[in-house]
């Protein structure tokens, strides 16, 4: 807990655990600088790929916890892709799904305590919105050629409307990647931002002399907060994840 005292009170930082820092040292952050964002999305990807080596090593008739896991996950996305996307879309299951997984375990990963979160950082939300942006695209024109501008022409709409609609289209699908990414970023810095407030009243109270009655409170918020974002962890992950599947849709079946 970041709490200081000075002249004119007490003061403290929940965003300083969002600062990517060093590793090692205290020099600046350079491209190859291994930081603390580098670490923990390491042992995101580390613990992903243990979770599906050890769910997937002894594959029993009567599942293991870990194998349940890993055949609950791998069932609820493929469903989420062919209910969304249709069948044509399972191709991209395995793109679609490793999206989720990291995700997701970067979200939970997070809440440890001391951890740091790479998914409450835009230039990593950032770059898994553009990977898909990217990829939807390059496979709507892929299939459909020039037909996939049919995209952003409304021809159910009168005449008149269609240019202004289309002009309206457009800038919401570039718009996506920016939606995309702020979505997921936003949510999960503003989640651990508050727990670490809420965090803080605990011992501003007992200094600041209100009394120690207070201060069951501030436990209470905390662990609300924190059951909450572990609601939000993987809500953020899910809604990631069908809108990939949406967009993908777009691509497949560009036709309003």
């Amino acid at each position: 807990m970041a709490a200081e005292e000075h002249g004119e009170g007490l003061t403290f930082h929940p965003m300083d655990q969002f600062i990517v820092q060093p590793l090692f040292g205290d020099g600046a952050v350079g491209v190859f600088t291994i930081t603390n964002s580098t670490l923990w999305l390491a042992i995101t990807v580390i613990a992903a790929a243990l979770l599906f080596v050890m769910g997937t090593r002894g594959r029993a008739i009567v599942p293991t916890r870990i194998q349940s896991i890993a055949e609950l996950a791998y069932g609820f996305i493929h469903k989420m892709v062919e209910d969304v996307a249709g069948r044509d879309a399972l191709k991209f299951f395995p793109y679609i799904f490793t999206l989720f997984i990291f995700i997701v375990f970067s979200n939970f990963l997070g809440l440890l305590p001391k951890a740091f979160t790479p998914t409450s950082h835009i230039a990593v939300t950032a770059i898994l919105a553009m990977g898909v942006f990217l990829t939807v695209t390059f496979v709507g024109f892929y299939i459909h050629g020039m037909k996939f501008l049919g995209l952003f022409w409304v021809a159910s709409a009168p005449l008149a409307l269609r240019p202004v609609l289309a002009l309206i289209e457009v800038i919401s699908y570039f718009v996506r990647p920016v939606s995309h990414s702020i979505r997921l970023a936003g949510n999960m810095m503003a989640g651990h931002a508050v727990i670490k407030v809420f965090a803080a009243f605990a011992p501003l109270i007992l200094i600041s002399g209100i009394g120690i009655a207070v201060t069951p409170l501030s436990i209470i918020a905390i662990t609300a907060m924190y059951g909450l974002e572990i609601l939000v962890a993987f809500i953020q992950a899910y809604v990631f994840t069908i809108l990939t599947c949406v967009y993908l849709k777009d691509a497949l079946h560009p036709a309003h």
